[in-house]
């Protein structure tokens, strides 16, 4: 079973509706997946935000992995959510700027779309 929270529950600092924290479940190591909820964007912002927060042991990486290899695992699309050889290759190449999230590039199935 995978525990999975909103990613706008991260960057909102809470949930807005009462309920409990991403970011208490992600400091007690039971936070698996963050899926874009209604709010797509938020979803590197979110693992940026997760990385950076010293309540949590997450680093980068696997803070990406909560919204790239462990959604596709659970979701059984084994060809996608990582960097390895035969896999479909979609890749975003962000940077941080402050407290934004730029998005660089963007690689869909290996050709590059932005």
């Amino acid at each position: 079973m995978n525990v999975l929270m909103g990613a706008p529950n991260i960057v909102r600092g809470g949930s807005h509706s009462g309920n409990v924290a991403a970011s208490k479940l992600a400091s007690l190591g039971l936070l698996d997946i963050l899926s874009s909820d209604y709010y797509p964007a938020s979803l590197l912002d979110a693992a940026f935000r997760v990385a950076d927060d010293d309540s949590n042991c997450f680093t980068l990486s696997q803070a990406i992995r909560l919204v790239t290899k462990n959604p596709a695992s659970a979701l059984n699309l084994h060809d996608r959510g990582e960097i390895a050889e035969g896999k479909r290759a979609d890749l975003v190449l962000a940077h941080r700027k402050g407290e934004h999230i730029h998005i660089d590039h963007v690689w869909r199935q290996g050709k590059r779309v932005f």
